[in-house]
C-alpha cells in the first residue's frame, strides 16, 4: 500500500508543461460574463506522455493539469468536463483498476464526467469500487441502472452555477449491446438517446432556467451508417447548446455546428483520445444571460 501511495505521489501533479493558450479574443467585452468550458474524452488510462511514435511527447496528466491551472489563473469561470472512456489502454488500468485515473482527475478539479463503454471493462462492480476515488459526479441520462450496483451512485443531470451563469449538464451513453459483454454491464438498460436528450435538455432549459445546456455524449461524432451519433443527435434536438463528445476519437480543431429542429446551431466538440488535446470553448453572456459570442479551440498537450 505504501508503494502505491508513493507511486501516486510521484506521478501526481508536480510536473509542469508549457502550452500556447488562446488569448482572450473578446477582451473588449469586459461588460460580459465569460465562461470557459474545458473538456477531454477517451483518455484511456494514458497517465504519461507518449514515449514513441508520431505522438511522442504529447499528452500526460501532469501536463494537462498545468494547462488547466493556467486557464483558471486567467480569472474566468471554468467548467471542466469529460466525455467518458477514462479506463483501459495502459498497464496502469490493469494494475490499479481506475483508481489512479480518478484520483488524478479529482486533483485537477473535474466538475463531471459521463460513462463510456470502456469504463465497464472491469464490470459494473469494478466501476463502483473505484467511484469513491472520484470527487466529481458521473452523469448519464439514458442508462437505467435501477437493477445494478451503480444505482444511486450516479446522476441523471446536474446544474452548475458559475458566477451566476446556470449550466445544465446531462449525459448520453452509447448502446452497450454488441459492444460490451453482457456480463460486464449486466442489467443496465439502454434508453433512446434522442428521447432522453430532449426530455432532460428541455427540463434543464425551461423548468430549471439554465442559461446553457451541455450534453456529455459517448455516442461518437459520426458514422458512415445511420448509427446514432452526435451529429444525428444534434439535428434531432431542441434545447441543447453544446455536445461534448467521445468514443470515435475524432480530432476537431474547433467545434462543428449542426442545426437542430428549431434551426438553431448546436456545437459539437471532441478532442481525439489519450489526452493528447484538451478542448476549450469560451462563452460570453450579456446582462440578460444570452450568449453573444463563442470561441472554441483544441489545445495540444506537449511535454517540454
Amino acid at each position: 500500500m505504501s508503494n502505491r501511495r508513493d507511486f501516486i505521489k510521484r506521478v501526481g501533479l508536480g510536473a509542469t508543461a508549457l502550452s500556447v493558450l488562446p488569448t482572450n479574443v473578446f477582451s473588449e467585452s469586459s461588460e460580459m460574463k465569460q465562461l470557459t468550458i474545458l473538456h477531454t474524452n477517451d483518455t484511456h488510462s494514458h497517465i504519461h506522455p507518449f514515449t514513441s511514435g508520431r505522438n511522442k511527447g504529447f499528452g500526460g496528466m501532469a501536463q494537462r493539469a498545468s494547462i488547466i491551472k493556467k486557464v483558471r489563473e486567467e480569472g474566468n469561470q471554468v467548467l471542466l468536463l469529460d466525455a467518458g472512456d477514462i479506463f483501459q489502454g495502459t498497464p496502469y488500468f490493469n494494475i490499479y483498476g481506475g483508481e489512479l485515473e480518478f484520483k488524478l482527475m479529482s486533483e485537477m478539479g473535474y466538475d463531471a464526467s459521463t460513462i463510456g463503454n470502456h469504463d465497464f471493462d472491469n464490470g459494473i462492480d469494478g466501476l463502483v469500487k473505484q467511484l469513491p476515488h472520484a470527487n466529481f459526479p458521473f452523469i448519464v441520462s439514458n442508462y437505467d441502472f435501477s437493477d445494478t450496483e451503480i444505482e444511486g451512485k450516479y446522476l441523471k443531470y446536474k446544474v452548475f452555477n458559475k458566477g451566476g451563469i446556470k449550466v445544465g449538464v446531462f449525459g448520453i451513453g452509447i448502446e452497450l449491446k454488441g459492444l460490451v459483454p453482457k456480463k460486464l454491464y449486466r442489467n443496465t438498460l439502454y434508453q433512446d438517446p434522442i428521447i432522453q436528450s430532449n426530455h432532460y435538455a428541455r427540463y434543464l432549459k425551461e423548468s430549471l432556467g439554465c442559461d446553457l445546456v451541455i450534453c456529455l455524449s459517448h455516442l461518437g461524432f459520426k458514422y458512415k451508417t445511420k448509427k446514432m451519433s452526435d451529429k444525428i443527435l444534434a439535428s434531432q434536438s431542441k434545447h441543447i447548446d453544446l455536445i461534448i463528445g467521445g468514443h470515435t476519437h475524432t480530432f476537431l480543431n474547433k467545434p462543428v455546428f449542426v442545426k437542430n429542429l428549431h434551426q438553431k446551431e448546436v456545437q459539437i466538440a471532441q478532442v481525439g483520445w489519450a489526452g493528447i488535446n484538451i478542448g476549450r470553448i469560451d462563452y460570453f453572456f450579456n446582462q440578460k444571460m444570452c450568449v453573444k459570442k463563442v470561441e472554441g479551440s483544441s489545445i495540444f498537450i506537449k511535454k517540454q
